[in-house]
């Protein structure tokens, strides 16, 4: 899929037509296979499991055929190549956590607050997510169930058709980052060796004496706990996005912002 796991791999690069009939079921089923029960689900399902434990670069088909025991060109017969195998395997991490007839959330604050969560949960179990440049997703079920469910959700703001879209993209954009900061901080931990603390520990007699020499003073004002790891950035964060969605809101509505909105709320300690 690409030649080294820090390069970005996009969807649809492959034969979309045929992506989209394996996605959807619409293509002829082969009609030999291997003596194994081997489906094209299995296979999605062993590509997306290498990709979590070793990176998106380590799927291949030869890898592929022997983590299911069958001969690499078997595999052939369910899927054309690496290009159409990464849309299928975008759409099956992608599915919503409720089930097609569960009940939807019916607050558009909860909506967002769950569609947050659920997507940086996804790029914590899977976080090759983030060496995948998805702005030409093909849209397989999972896809569309997971929008439906999202706009659903967000009846109630009463924006316009491209707002409500736009603040899915904007929560989206915050996940994405949030999610790229932690990967990046584990993937710089594994790559040199040295832990995030020691990193800024050695720093820590260069950064005092620049501090001490006031030249920095906003940055040597800054309290103790400032940067301390415990802080909740993305509960921040989202309170603050979502407290600006409901002041828009309530502009557009003549209404005035209940106390306590989520925007208003104190950081978890």
């Amino acid at each position: 899929m690409a030649s080294s796991d820090k390069t970005t791999v996009t969807t649809g690069s492959g034969d979309i037509v045929r992506s989209l009939e394996l996605l959807w079921g619409t293509g002829e089923p082969p009609s030999r296979g291997p003596k194994r029960g081997l489906t094209l689900g299995r296979i999605v399902t062993a590509a997306v499991e290498v990709a979590d434990a070793e990176g998106l670069d380590a799927v291949s088909m030869r890898r592929l055929s022997t983590e299911l025991g069958v001969g690499t060109m078997s595999l052939y017969r369910y899927v054309p190549g690496k290009a159409e195998l990464l849309d299928l395997m975008l759409d099956h991490v992608q599915r919503p956590p409720l089930a097609p007839g569960a009940p939807l959330p019916c607050d558009w604050h909860t909506a967002l607050e769950t569609i947050a969560r659920t997507q940086l949960d996804q790029y914590r179990r899977h976080p090759w997510l983030l060496k995948v440049n998805q702005t030409r997703t093909v849209l397989g079920p999972s896809a569309l169930r997971g929008l439906e469910l999202a706009l659903a959700g967000l009846r109630g703001m009463g924006l316009s058709d491209p707002e409500t879209i736009s603040v899915l993209i904007a929560v989206q954009s915050f996940v994405t980052g949030i999610a790229r900061m932690e990967a990046e901080t584990v993937e710089a931990a594994k790559e040199t060796g040295v832990s995030d603390a020691e990193f800024w520990k050695r720093q820590e007699p260069f950064l005092v004496r620049a501090l001490e020499s006031g030249d920095y003073p906003l940055m040597a004002g800054l309290a103790e706990d400032t940067f301390r790891a415990d802080f909740d950035h993305f509960a921040f964060g989202l309170r603050a996005l979502i407290g600006g969605f409901e002041a828009l809101v309530a502009r557009r509505t003549g209404a005035t912002p209940a106390p306590g909105t989520p925007g208003d709320a104190e950081p978890a300690p």
